[in-house]
Formats: structure tokens, sequence, C-alpha cells
């Protein structure tokens, strides 16, 4: 674990939220060529990304919005526009450390906040240790288990945290299900399983970038928690993120929540928190 608080500055905000555009950018840009073109866009947003992967999809977003300058009446009316035309709302994810010019501009237009999600760090050096819960293994996870270790991770989302703030989003499985492939297919993650008695029981995931190591998810089937599986897991990655040359681990989670207890316990540190800002679609503004 780490003493020193991990400082934020905006700087490093603006190189995770880069780290984020990709992600989404790839996982979309992956169902757009599942699903056919024109089923969805990508659209370049002052350094963030206008994302519509698939209808109700957690990759349908504005991400990384605020490190590049403020979207101006006309740039936001076309992406309101793009996102009305397939039935949906427009969903901006704020970092609280962005340009605060925008956010006024956003509630000006109609936006309202819903929720709030919090990026935490760990910053890496060294060598880490790796962990072996008694009677389980913990394995780099190949393509000839990665039915099971879908099904693991897709449970997980499936049965989100109860504990903290309560996420404003809900997902359909099968949907879930895909945006995870797609992510795997197309933004690089490495897979990671906890297998006991020959059965996945938990899973996680890991992609880098620029420095940054992007816990992308992790989960642990009900009968097998508190046994340290997610501590295994998370050491597991952060040890090949720091041989990887990796400075940096982050990781995503609702406000009080378990997760977000379990990573602090771990020498994780509050870095900063997304504003998440929601317009319906064929909602007016007041310009």
């Amino acid at each position: 674990m780490t003493g020193q608080p991990l400082f934020c500055d905006v700087e490093l905000a603006a190189r995770i939220e880069r780290a984020e555009v990709e992600l989404i950018t790839n996982g979309s840009a992956a169902a757009h060529r599942r699903n056919g073109t024109g089923s969805g866009f990508l659209e370049p947003v002052m350094g963030g990304v206008a994302s519509f992967a698939e209808d109700d999809s957690p990759l349908n977003k504005v991400a990384g919005l605020g490190f590049g300058g403020v979207p101006d009446d006309g740039l936001l009316d076309g992406i309101e526009r793009a996102f009305a035309r397939r039935g949906a709302p427009v969903q901006v994810e704020l970092a609280h450390l962005a340009d605060p010019e925008i956010a006024v501009r956003l509630t000006e237009r109609g936006y309202r906040l819903t929720s709030f999600e919090n990026v935490l760090g760990f910053p890496l050096s060294g060598e880490h240790r790796r962990r072996q819960p008694e009677g389980i293994e913990i394995r780099t996870s190949g393509d000839e288990e990665f039915e099971e270790w879908l099904e693991a991770i897709a449970n997980g989302f499936a049965h989100p945290d109860t504990q903290g703030v309560a996420s404003h989003e809900e997902f359909p499985r099968e949907v879930i299900a895909a945006a995870i492939r797609d992510l795997v297919s197309a933004a690089g993650m490495r897979r990671y399983s906890a297998v006991h008695e020959g059965a996945v029981v938990g899973a996680a995931s890991l992609r880098t970038t620029d420095g940054i190591a992007q816990l992308t998810g992790a989960a642990t089937a009900p009968s097998h928690r508190r046994r340290g599986v997610q501590s295994a897991l998370l050491a597991a990655r952060l040890a090949d993120a720091a041989a990887g040359g990796c400075d940096l681990a982050v990781v995503t989670t609702q406000p009080g929540s378990k997760s977000q207890q379990n990573v602090q316990r771990q020498g994780f540190h509050l870095l900063y928190t997304r504003a998440v800002l929601v317009k319906q679609a064929g909602m007016s503004h007041s310009a």
C-alpha cells in the first residue's frame, strides 16, 4: 500500500480521460463492424468522443470532454440530433477537473445531473507481489475458456454492488455480453480467471495504454466471495501492469461502493469524480 496520497492535477486527469476515450472508441467501432455500417456513430468532440454503439449499450455516451476546449452550440446541436435520431438520451460523463464552462453550457441546454462516478488510481513502481488464495488458481485466461470468463464477468454486471450509491444505469444482459466481446476484441484487453476445481469462479480484465493500466472489470461468483479472489485478481493485474512499464493503474467505481472500499484497502486513492449529465431525446434548450 502507498502512504502518501496520490495527487491528480488537470494534466493527469486529461491523460486518464484520453485512455477512456480510446477504450470507448475501440469498443464502439467493434460494435459498428458487428452490426453493419450506419448502425452507430463516433464523433470527436473537443478532445473527447460522442459514441453510439448500439441500442441500450453502456458505450453510448460522450466521454473525455473538457480538456480540449468548450464545444459550441452548433457542435452540441449535431451531437444531440445524432442521439435523438436513435431515440437515445445524451449522456455526458464530465470530470470535475474539466473546464467548468462546459457544465454551465450543458445545464443551460437542459442537461440534468443524474449521478457521479469515482476514478481512483494507484502508482506503479517496482515489483508487485502476486497472491494465490487457498484452493484457487489465478491465471491469464485463454481463448479456450472465453465463454466461461465472459459468463463470470456478465454475472458481475448483473449483480452490482448494493453498498453505497446505486447506479443510475441498468443494461440488458445480452447487451452487456456483446459490449464486453467488442471491448475484448478491439481494445486489446488481457483477461484473467480465478479457477477452483476446474471451474471459473472469478474473472477480471486489464488494458494498458500510454503508461496507464485500466482495470476494466472484475467479478467473483457469490459462492466464492470473501475468500480473497478479488484481491488476488487485482494483485495479478498490478504486477503485470508494472512489469509492462505502466506507471499508474486506474479503476472507476460507484461512490461509496464495495468496489471502491476494496480498492482503497489495497492502496488506491480517489483522483477525481465524473459528473453524469443527461439530456433526454427531443428536449429543447434555451441558449
